[in-house]
């Protein structure tokens, strides 16, 4: 039996035939019913525009269901079970009286748990009509990013929300939050004095965090052509991570304690003016190159695409924290497509001895890094250096890992997705893996800063070819400091 429980609600998906509800949502919520953490009286309702028979719907979901879970990891009975909690309503989410409909659905739902999986501009027109159908009472709704495109149509969008739900019952998705080496990065430096002692700029030189995309647009170029790389990766997901490497202690585990640090850590960043965006930021947009030894398109030859856009497709970045803590620690950030490889890594360099005693042709050796793999395989490493071993070796230093590789460490436990940690607690109504209202606006104003410096200089972005790590203008971004990227072969 399972130590976790759960209260039954009825999970409401709106957007349900989407992308992102077959790829993920839906594998996650099968999940959580194979590992019996979803109540036996919880119900799945899938709510889509689609019209047609109800039977043909299901088919879909069970297709895609079976497409995106490991063919042993399929179980026929769980399988039959979450098949029974799922039902489909055709709707249109602007129309009030469809509402009426989805009422009557989950009359006898004590929580109901609204999941928007749709476009950010209809998730105040959904929230008006579940308060207008008296559903907002019991309800908990779920906003998926990107919310607005910057911090004026962010606000518009919290606030459309706000007016009929209460921060409490308001929860933004950002799924690396999920993900369990995240997790761990709290357990890590705050249960171990090893590393809370050590994490500050007395004992830290730098920190880097790359997450890295092997893929290109993927169809998507619509989308992404209006986002671009800063917006759709650096406002959320590094942020975030970078605001768990660098927050102070929270008082609690609480989600407002662990939110109060991560805000204080968005609200120190320092600003990067007009005259220094050059030197602090570099973005990139690929052109032609190949990937696993085949030739890829450039960004302007995808699909669908426009010529003449100047959206980047690579950020590489330095960040100031201006505080006790952090002062004089730079943070480099890095994201891009068409990577060479899939990779999302922190990297916490550590300060060298102050005295040097060992072979003056070793001393490049001399680094303690903690790196901290999100993907794809997730764990943790510490560099130390050891003595080599051998009688003739004398004191002949090498680099070696204390290594932490969840999947081998724990053999015998699957890793669960991101999207099924962050489902589970909010079934369970736990807010502290979610983001605030005030953490999202404090992002986008740092971001919308760089954005308008941009637009200002008319800075375009530099050329990489697929493949790559990126324009060169990245690697100088960081030896103009004196360091290097981890890892870049």
């Amino acid at each position: 039996m399972p130590a976790i429980t759960v209260d039954p609600c009825t999970f409401a998906l709106f957007g349900a035939l989407g992308d992102l509800a077959l790829r993920k949502l839906f594998p996650a919520l099968y999940q959580l019913d194979r590992a019996g953490l979803l109540h036996a009286d919880t119900r799945i309702l899938a709510l889509a525009r689609d019209v047609g028979d109800e039977r043909k719907h299901l088919a879909f979901i069970d297709e895609h269901l079976r497409r995106h879970v490991p063919n042993k990891e399929i179980d026929e009975t769980v399988m039959q079970r979450f098949q029974a909690r799922l039902s489909y309503l055709t709707m249109d989410f602007r129309d009030a009286v469809a509402y009426t409909t989805l009422a009557e659905r989950v009359a006898d739902a004590e929580t109901l748990i609204a999941y928007f999986a749709t476009p950010a501009s209809v998730y105040g027109p959904i929230c008006e009509n579940l308060a207008a159908a008296g559903l907002a009472e019991r309800a908990r709704v779920v906003l998926e990013k990107p919310i607005g495109h910057d911090l004026e149509s962010s606000r518009v969008v919290n606030e459309a929300v706000a007016q009929y739900f209460p921060e409490s019952r308001i929860y933004r998705i950002d799924h690396y939050l999920g993900k369990e080496t995240v997790q761990n990065l709290i357990a890590l430096r705050f249960a171990n004095s090893l590393f809370e002692t050590q994490w500050n700029q007395h004992h830290i030189s730098h920190v880097e965090i790359t997450v890295a995309e092997k893929v290109g647009i993927e169809g998507r170029w619509g989308y992404f052509d209006q986002a671009g790389q800063l917006r759709d990766m650096i406002q959320n997901h590094l942020l975030q991570l970078l605001c768990l490497i660098a927050m102070d202690p929270p008082s609690d585990l609480s989600a407002d304690s662990i939110r109060d640090e991560k805000v204080k850590v968005l609200k120190a960043l320092a600003p990067i003016t007009a005259d220094k965006l050059s030197q602090r930021v570099v973005r990139g947009q690929y052109t032609s190159g190949s990937s696993d030894g085949k030739p890829v398109p450039g960004y302007l030859e995808e699909e669908n695409s426009n010529a003449e856009s100047d959206t980047e497709t690579f950020v590489a970045l330095r960040a100031d924290i201006c505080n006790w803590r952090w002062s004089g620690v730079p943070f480099y950030l890095r994201t891009g497509k068409r990577m060479p490889q899939k990779l999302s890594q922190i990297v916490i360099h550590f300060k060298e001895p102050p005295f040097y005693i060992f072979a003056p042709e070793q001393r490049a050796l001399i680094s303690n890094r903690l790196i901290i793999r999100l993907q794809p395989d997730e764990g943790m490493s510490l560099q130390v250096m050891t003595k080599d071993q051998g009688l003739d070796k004398g004191m002949h230093l090498r680099s070696g890992p204390l290594q932490l590789n969840f999947s081998e460490t724990y053999k015998s436990a699957r890793i669960p997705d991101a999207y099924e940690r962050l489902l589970l607690e909010l079934m369970q109504g736990n807010q502290y893996l979610f983001v605030r209202k005030d953490e999202v606006e404090y992002a986008w104003r740092w971001c919308d800063q760089l954005i308008d410096g941009w637009k200002r200089l008319g800075d375009s972005p530099k050329p990489y070819a697929a493949g790559t790590w990126g324009p060169v203008a990245s690697i100088a971004l960081i030896t103009r400091d004196g360091r290097s990227w981890y890892g870049d072969l």
